[in-house]
């Protein structure tokens, strides 16, 4: 069978480093839509952070998709209904942040339009040549409004999609076991970036969920190619007939691929698409 659709996480992987479409891969994403191909972004981005993305490729005149917060929401472009939404009960929410008060971390949370966190002036120390402000980075890909909330447990009286946990990288590798182990039984528990812990609902992952809503489509497993770069990518990596690592991917992805493309920030999308469509 011919591909059908096309499956693409995001930072890492159709974004270069500086956050941007490159113009051969929008051109390839671009033409394989006039093709009938169906394109789908899959991120752990909330669906704000997607909306620029999926503007500049045209997904709301091509029926495409986005899937964010790692598989936990589905949003039709086209008509703007959400096909899919699997947030984690208040009470996993309220007790997971809790938990994390006693870790040295820096979580984060989205309600609507606005990312809210305990100190917006939180940095990593120890990245880069100088402390990182994550918060700033985060609420800056996805055009969110800063908030903040002594605490955040108390205030998360909502069923929260995601809780993104951020800290140093050594740090983060050292603690996610003791993080997501209380909440094994009700929580998945991911990296998207050395420096990003996720945790949305039990069994949330983005082949789930692009099963999910393929299934209406009449598209098949086989008839996917996925993109991706991190572990929060695995699961389409796997389940996709042609699963594709970018060739900045983690070892884990790569070892998990069907096919290994060129970075990010060498057209690797498009590279692979000339090759397998």
């Amino acid at each position: 069978m011919g591909i059908k659709a096309i499956v693409l996480d995001m930072d890492g992987t159709l974004l270069t480093s500086e956050k941007k479409i490159s113009p051969k891969t929008k051109e390839a994403l671009l033409d394989a839509q006039k093709n009938g191909l169906k394109v789908i972004l899959a991120s752990g981005r909330p669906t704000l952070g997607m909306r620029e993305a999926a503007r500049e490729l045209e997904l709301a005149e091509n029926n495409g998709f986005i899937l964010s917060y790692n598989g936990s929401m589905v949003t039709d472009c086209t008509t703007n209904e959400v096909l899919f939404n699997q947030p984690m009960s208040i009470e996993t929410g309220q007790a997971m942040l809790n938990h994390l008060k006693q870790f040295d971390v820096i979580p984060m949370i989205v309600k609507d339009t606005h990312l809210f966190v305990n100190d917006v002036y939180n940095f990593i120390e120890g990245m880069l040549d100088e402390p990182f402000n994550v918060i700033k980075y985060e609420a800056e890909i996805g055009t969110f409004k800063l908030c903040e909330m002594d605490d955040l447990a108390a205030f998360a009286d909502f069923p929260l999609n995601k809780i993104l946990v951020a800290g140093h990288p050594d740090y983060l590798e050292a603690v996610h076991k003791d993080i997501h182990t209380p909440f094994a039984d009700t929580a998945t528990g991911v990296f998207s970036a050395p420096f990003y812990f996720e945790l949305t609902a039990k069994d949330i992952s983005k082949a789930h969920a692009l099963h999910t809503v393929l299934a209406d489509s009449g598209i098949t497993a086989d008839e996917v190619i996925s993109f991706g770069d991190s572990q929060n990518d695995r699961s389409i990596i796997d389940y996709a007939g042609i699963g594709v690592a970018m060739g900045n991917a983690t070892d884990e992805i790569k070892g998990a691929a069907d096919h290994i493309t060129l970075s990010n920030d060498e057209d690797g999308i498009a590279v692979a698409l000339e090759k397998f469509l």
